[in-house]
This record gives structure tokens, sequence and C-alpha cells, in this order.
């Protein structure tokens, strides 16, 4: 094969003091032109473009038109320069239907999808400097700039070898990774924690293998790599701290399964739903809309109320005062018919009203109901049951005393009638 190219470049170099080659130079531009234009068109009309056809369409129109060009020519005059174009167009074409199937290979990879094009674009860049005879020089160039770490001799050009090598490698390794990972969502039996922390671990593994058995492949001994290990160990101890502090954090969370997605948590000043968990942090979300980041760390050094841990139903308490002079059996039970009402109260446990206090402006009460979905907030029923308490007392005659203060002057002076 490399023989044939190497025939091609030097009939081309022939070629090229000929007229019949700006020929081929401008036939080979109409043909491009011809083909960009076709996939203009296409993209305008087509609103929402296939991936694969978007891809597709330009190198394959343009290598359908150079194939007829060159067979119109080529009784003509030498097609030299066509030959070579045709063979930078099939391997253009070959690339990206590489890439497009590995992108919907790694449908849940994101970071895939927007460094497609880029991939590409050097993959086809090496495989056309091969084509036109340019990758053996440039090889050798990057072979004479070496340098020695520890005992190990390496070059340019070996580097380069180990960073495609360990690519490629993470490539299949996050390939496999997703393909356990979809095999573990379909395994209803396990925990939602249990499978999001065994995938993770299997794709930390996974690349860790890959990076392992990658480098070795080129002539890269691991052994060399001890100092930088050593210096990223000393980093992760002290300007890492934390961060390695929130993923092991993060781990344990995940593995004792002590907070789930969907429980309601309060930490400190912040109480929501949990609706993620990663390796770093959680993410709560409160009834507002606002979501706070938590690290894991903190999680795992505070005291956290998990409302639905074990159980979802959660007891809420309105506190009521009443007069002194107020019949308390009357009106306790004027506070349970209020709850009982309320769709969101559960009648198992039954609402409950209590005397808490003999306060100075009257008698505290207090009304205790459960509710089973304490993600939905409580704000809103609490003033639902507030208003019917209100109308309850209102038309019963009962009072809610506001604070009142009686003032009493001691050893007050007598004011003296003026003399007649």
């Amino acid at each position: 094969m490399n023989r044939e190219f190497n025939s091609l470049l030097y009939a081309l170099r022939a070629d090229m003091a000929q007229p019949d080659f700006w020929w081929q130079g401008l036939v080979l531009i109409l043909c491009l032109a011809l083909a960009w234009g076709l996939d203009r068109v296409y993209r305008r009309r087509t609103q929402a473009p296939q991936g694969g056809v978007k891809r597709m369409l330009f190198p394959v129109t343009a290598l359908v038109l150079v194939f007829v060009s060159r067979a119109l020519l080529r009784g003509w005059h030498p097609v030299n320069l066509l030959s070579i174009a045709l063979s930078l167009l099939a391997s253009l074409a070959v690339i990206r239907a590489v890439f497009y199937a590995l992108r919907m290979s790694f449908s849940s990879t994101t970071w895939l999808a927007g460094f497609e094009r880029i991939f590409a674009t050097l993959v086809w860049s090496v495989v056309a400097m091969h084509i036109v005879g340019l990758l053996d020089p440039l090889i050798s160039v990057m072979e004479d700039v070496s340098f020695t770490v520890g005992k190990q001799h390496l070059n340019l050009w070996l580097l380069v070898q180990g960073l495609v090598t360990v690519v490629v490698s993470l490539l299949v390794a996050f390939w496999l990774g997703g393909l356990a990972e979809s095999r573990l969502a379909r395994a209803s039996e396990l925990d939602g924690n249990l499978r999001l922390v065994f995938s993770r671990l299997l794709k930390s593994l996974l690349v860790l293998v890959a990076v392992l058995i990658s480098l070795p492949l080129v002539g890269i001994d691991l052994t060399t790599l001890s100092v930088f290990g050593g210096a990223l160990g000393v980093g992760l101890g002290f300007g890492l701290q934390k961060v390695a502090s929130n993923y092991v954090s993060g781990f344990i969370i995940l593995l004792d399964r002590s907070i789930r997605i969907g429980n309601v948590i309060a930490v400190g000043a912040d109480r929501g739903e949990v609706t993620r968990i990663t390796t770093r942090y959680t993410v709560l979300r409160s009834l507002s809309g606002v979501e706070a980041i938590v690290p894991n760390e903190v999680l795992m050094g505070s005291v956290v109320q998990n409302e639905s841990l074990t159980d979802r139903r959660v007891r809420v308490a309105l506190p009521v005062q009443v007069a002194y002079d107020t019949d308390l059996e009357k009106a306790m039970a004027l506070l349970v018919a209020a709850t009982q009402g309320q769709p969101r109260v559960l009648a198992d446990p039954a609402p409950m009203a209590l005397v808490t206090a003999f306060a100075d402006s009257g008698i505290n009460l207090e009304i205790g109901f459960w509710i089973a979905d304490p993600e939905a907030g409580s704000g809103g029923l609490k003033s639902e049951i507030n208003l019917a308490i209100w109308r309850c007392f209102k038309a019963e005659g009962i009072s809610i005393p506001f604070p009142q203060r009686e003032v009493r002057l001691l050893n007050s002076v007598p004011t003296s009638s003026p003399s007649a």
C-alpha cells in the first residue's frame, strides 16, 4: 500500500510540471465546491438534519464527484491528483462514520459529543499525512526530541504514542462502563444508591486499568512515574484535602444509604428534597426552588435531620392561645375539627389537641397532626388550618387574647388642693 502511495506521489510531482496538473486541480476544486454547496442546501432546507447524514453528506458527495471526474478524465491525461484526493476523501468519510458510531455508543457521555469533531480532525490529519508521505519525516523529527526521566529514556514520539494509546484505552473503558451502567440500571432488585456506587466504582476501576495497561504497551515504564505519583500524593494530602474528603464522604453516604434521592433533609440552615447525590456534593431543592449544593463532608460531620429516612410521616404542630374564661374542652374539639377537613392530614395517627402552658395573657393550646408528604412543605397547610380555626372560634365566640398590661403606681404622693 505504501509503495502505491509513493508511486502516486512521485507521479504527482511529475504532473506538477505539466499543464494537465492544473486542470486536475480545477476539477477537484469544482467537485469540492459542488459537494459543499449541496451540503449547505441540505442543512438549510432540513430544520433538524440527522446526525449521520449531516456528517457524511459532504465527504460522500465529494468522493462520488471526484470518482466520476477521474473516470472521465483518465482517457485524456494523468489523474494522479484526483487519485490522492479520492484516498483523502474516503478516509475522511470512514473516520467520520467511525466517530459517529462511537458517539452513539457513548450516548450518556456528553464530553465525547463536544470533542467528536476535534478527535475526527486529528485522526484524519494523521491519515492524510500518511497518504501524502509526510508522516515518516514528522516521526523522525519527533524521535530526535528526546529526554530522560530517571532511568527511562523518552522521546516526543513515544509520548504521543502513549497519549494515543491511553485515549483509545479510555474510550474502551468508558464503553465497557456504559454497558455495565445500563445493565445495573435494569437491576431493579438493587437500591438506587447501590447501583450508583457500583457504576462509579466500576468506571474508576476501568479507567485505572486502562492507564496501567496502555502505558507499558508503548514502552513507558510505570516506575518512572513514581516521582510524579509522590508529588500527586502530597498535593492530595495538603492542597486537595477537602476535595478528597468530600469524595470519600460521598462514597460512604452512597454505601450506607442514610441519605437517598427523594429524602427531605435539613442540615444547618438548608432544608429541602435531595435531588442529586454525587461523589463530591449533594443537591437540596427547597420549596422556593433554590438548590443548595452541600459538600458531602458537611453531611458526614453534621447532624442531619432526615424527615423520610424510615417513615415519611411527619408531625406538624400549630400553637393557639385562648382566653382564661374559655371552655377548653370545646376549644380543643374545635381545633381537632379544623384539621379533619384537610386532605393532607392523616387520620392515623389522629390529630390531637394539647394544653401546653398557662401563659401571661391566656392559655396556650397546640394542635398536632401528621402528614405523609413532607416534600410538599407545610406552609400552605398551616395557613389553611389557621384560617379554619379562626372561623370556628369566631362562630363560637371564643376569643384569642392579645397581651395586656396593668400598670399600678405605688407610693404615689397625693396632690393637695390649693388653699382658698
